[in-house]
């Protein structure tokens, strides 16, 4: 046996040890804040609860000391490169609650990894002292989909976030209806759309000043857009690419593939209704906080707030029979249309206006049993048209 040791930069010496030549232990040295950055970004992955316990782990992969550091679900897996001090390439299964509990209690400075290729025992050095944990194999660990026959674009990252802050909000979370559980994309030659809806509420995200080659729609699930907006502001660019059956995304050195959503998505369209003549035109904030203050005093199952409109006169009210709570309250507006008075579910008007930049919104009614649509009234950019819709409640 043949003991060699090298020595590091930053004090701590990694040993090879050999047996005929074959290397059966793997080590290296990396900045604990870097590794416990990139291990942050890709930890959603993990569920609370698996049915293979491989995917409690974090694969760690060395190649041309350049260390990969990945998360899988089955449905989706993330990924993130960093580099590290190394002389040789392997991989290993690391368990990653652990991981992250020791990394989050240690300042930044250079910690050493040595793995035993024999049982995938995980030493862990740094300069309070040793920590020793079990690992896996590497190759229990799902493997990623080859991407292939794909279609692939640019984007600015701005729209991409943009794009899921503006609509994911209003998914669904209906395990029955699992179409409505994503937000669904469209590619065409001219524009870009986002839709995302739960039957009792729909967002349409449209971005004039993007557009694809190959005209084509997908459902992407709720939780690899979740995991993207965290990543988006580090890098400008991202790069989507996509098959029958899954969506790759690329930015700087992190990369998310997930599968998409199966099904035909609802002809939104169709819900969008298009004669509105009652039109009111107020303060989004407003409008808003008045029905933060309202709302308060809503039943708590229904969450109904009324609005009856006359002239320029908007009154906001709810009530609680149960419990005899009440809440009036007077603003000024600008309407135009026939007197009405529709309710509304006042969590989803806050939801909506919370996620509309402009001072002003618009709220466009046809009759209080028909979805009302709530626009922008002015836009930040001409490039953008947003338009929500909301379901109705009967008013009592």
């Amino acid at each position: 046996m043949i003991n060699r040791t090298t020595t590091i930069h930053s004090g701590i010496q990694p040993t090879y040890i050999f047996v005929k030549n074959k290397i059966i232990s793997m080590n290296f040295i990396v900045s604990s804040a870097s590794l416990l950055k990139q291990l942050s970004l890709i930890q959603g992955v993990l569920n609370s609860s698996n049915t293979l316990p491989i995917l409690d782990n974090f694969l760690f992969e060395i190649k041309d000391t350049q260390l990969k550091v990945s998360a899988s679900d089955l449905e989706t897996t993330m990924s993130s490169k960093l580099p590290v001090e190394s002389k040789e390439d392997g991989l290993v299964a690391i368990p990653a609650k652990m991981l992250i509990d020791i990394l989050k209690n240690l300042s930044d400075h250079p910690i050493k990894f040595s793995v035993d290729k024999g049982n995938f025992q995980i030493e862990i050095s740094s300069d309070y002292g040793k920590y020793k944990l079990s690992g896996h194999s590497g190759e229990e660990f799902p493997k990623v989909p080859e991407i292939d026959q794909t279609n692939s674009l640019t984007l600015p990252s701005e729209i991409i976030s943009r794009a899921i802050n503006k609509s994911l909000f209003a998914a669904g979370n209906d395990e029955l209806r699992p179409v409505m559980s994503g937000v669904f994309c469209e590619l065409n030659d001219d524009n870009l759309t986002f839709v995302a809806t739960d039957a009792h509420k729909l967002v349409r995200y449209r971005r004039l000043d993007a557009k694809s080659a190959n005209s084509t729609s997908f459902i992407l699930p709720s939780k690899p857009l979740n995991l993207l907006k965290n990543c988006l502001s580090s890098y400008p660019e991202t790069t989507v690419e996509y098959n029958q059956n899954n969506a790759f995304f690329t930015i700087g050195d992190i990369h998310l593939v997930c599968r998409l959503v199966e099904g035909k998505y609802p002809n939104y369209e169709a819900v969008i209704p298009k004669e509105n003549p009652n039109k009111l035109t107020i303060d989004r904030s407003l409008l808003l906080n008045s029905v933060k203050r309202v709302s308060i005093f809503a039943n708590k199952t229904t969450h109904q707030v009324n609005l009856k409109l006359a002239g320029s006169s908007l009154n906001i009210s709810a009530e609680d029979l149960d419990f005899a709570n009440k809440a009036d309250e007077k603003l000024t507006c600008s309407y135009s249309g026939e007197d009405m008075e529709i309710g509304f579910n006042s969590k989803f008007l806050i939801e909506m206006l919370n996620n509309i930049d402009t001072d002003e919104v618009s709220i466009e009614m046809s009759d209080p049993s028909r979805a009302g649509i709530i626009l922008p009234e002015s836009t930040e950019t001409f490039n953008e048209d947003i338009l929500m819709l909301v379901m109705p409640v009967m008013v009592n």
